[in-house]
């Protein structure tokens, strides 16, 4: 029988009370994923577990990795099933990595099996979950309506097809689906394919035609929903000179070389005018930071981006994004920003840092996103909570993301929930803190769900 319990991650009876009273039933606002919208439109049922579970999925390909499985296993040319034992035996002995933990949830959440996933169990497991799937008719619509989600905000490039939110807004959905505006491949001049992206907004050649098109597709997007935007940087660059980064931009778009210093200026430039034009039509921007992508060049030639072969980063750019929201607030242009940090060494810089811009436009207008890739786990989140409540303010933060291209996720956020409770939890009884349980629970109410809605505004 599986090692989850009611009380799992919950040490003493103030926890448990305040899980199961306050934070269990709450809904789920999914404000950053990266579930294919396409799929939940289609609303297809799944063919077995591995293609719910495990496709797609570069969290687990890169525990499988760490265990030395063969690429043919992970994304290579074995059966589905062949790939889900292999997971299993490796989930077996992974104690410790968050995905021993989720895993375990969402076999017992969405396929109401209690078994151990290891080595022994595999074959077992694999038999259930694709009866359970075959008799429940288990698609995405039925997943994410199990899971008590109210929103959900998919990450879109600034060129994909919006029609899609037409039709998945004319379901019979429980829950609305709403693009989340995102310009990175237009920002990251460095790519081999830069220019192909670019070409799908149409003949743009110069800076101020690419400024126009940008602020013209937002439009589009905010006519199907769109209260937040997507920045992933490795780190926060300098605002350049508007005319060095036009000729950085046109140079390139030209075919030419441009400098490394070139790419930065644009890149520095163009977030500032993507966070100015987010302020004027009241976007929030979710800027992420700390990420350093696509390190295997071998592994990127042959499986492309977001396959599991990104790392954290040294350095933020911390004095840099210090100059980026002072100009942007000096000039009465600073959007209600969430920074998601992914190195844990910046987390007590970073949270001052937004400190510094806060004000009574919104409960907590710049906000420390929760802990996220590569520390939205038990150390990560544990310790995001203690430098957010050490600076901050608990009750002003929106709480957990998914940041997942999986449909089976949303355990992560109770996951999360359990871990907050245990927090404060453990401070009431060690009196640390009001014993008065109804506002803690309040608090956490606001955490799970309440404030991401008053945030984004949905």
């Amino acid at each position: 029988m599986s090692y989850i319990k009611d009380d799992f991650l919950l040490e003493n009876k103030t926890a448990v009370r305040l899980y199961e009273t306050y934070a269990k039933d709450m809904p789920i606002i999914d404000y950053h994923c990266h579930l294919p919208e396409k799929q939940i439109l289609e609303n297809k049922q799944f063919k077995d577990i591995f293609e719910v579970w495990l496709a797609g999925d570069h969290y687990k390909w890169r525990l499988m990795r760490n265990h030395g499985v063969d690429e043919e296993y992970i994304t290579g040319g074995k059966s589905n099933k062949e790939k889900f034992i292999a997971y299993c035996e490796t989930l077996g002995t992974a104690f410790g990595n968050p995905l021993y933990h989720w895993s375990q949830v969402e076999l017992k959440e969405y396929f109401n099996c209690e078994l151990e996933i290891n080595a022994e169990n595999a074959e077992t497991i694999w038999d259930w979950c694709n009866d359970f799937i075959a008799l429940n008719a288990i698609t995405p619509q039925s997943l994410i309506e199990k899971s008590n989600v109210t929103h959900v905000f998919t990450t879109n490039e600034i060129f994909d097809d919006l029609t899609v939110f037409d039709e998945i807004a004319k379901k019979d959905y429980k829950f609305k689906v709403i693009p989340a505006f995102r310009a990175d491949k237009i920002m990251n001049a460095e790519a081999e394919n830069y220019n192909v992206f670019v070409d799908k907004l149409g003949d743009v050649k110069t800076l101020d035609q690419l400024e126009t098109v940008i602020e013209e597709r937002l439009k589009e997007f905010i006519e199907r929903g769109t209260v937040a935007s997507d920045i992933a940087l490795q780190t926060v660059y300098p605002v350049a000179d508007r005319k060095v980064a036009a000729k950085a931009f046109e140079e390139r778009r030209a075919g030419k070389t441009v400098s490394e210093d070139g790419i930065k200026a644009y890149k520095g430039y163009l977030t500032y005018f993507l966070m100015k034009l987010y302020a004027k039509y009241g976007i929030r921007t979710e800027l992420h930071v700390g990420a350093m992508r696509n390190n295997n060049a071998v592994m990127l030639k042959k499986l492309g981006l977001d396959t599991g072969f990104d790392s954290i980063a040294e350095d933020g750019g911390i004095a840099m994004m210090s100059r980026l929201f002072d100009r942007l607030n000096d000039e009465g242009s600073l959007p209600s920003t969430i920074v998601f940090n992914l190195n844990p060494n910046m987390n007590a810089e970073i949270m001052t840092l937004i400190g510094s811009f806060q004000d009574s436009s919104a409960k907590g207008k710049m906000q420390y996103g929760p802990a996220w890739w590569f520390l939205d786990n038990k150390v990560g989140m544990e310790k995001h909570l203690k430098d957010l409540t050490a600076t901050g303010h608990i009750d002003s933060f929106v709480g957990m993301l998914t940041d997942s291209r999986s449909f089976l996720s949303y355990p992560r956020h109770h996951y999360f929930r359990r871990i907050l409770c245990n927090y404060l939890g453990t401070m009431m009884e060690k009196g640390e803190m009001t014993a008065d349980e109804k506002l803690v629970g309040k608090v956490i109410e606001n955490v799970c769900y309440n404030n991401a809605i008053n945030y984004f505004g949905v």
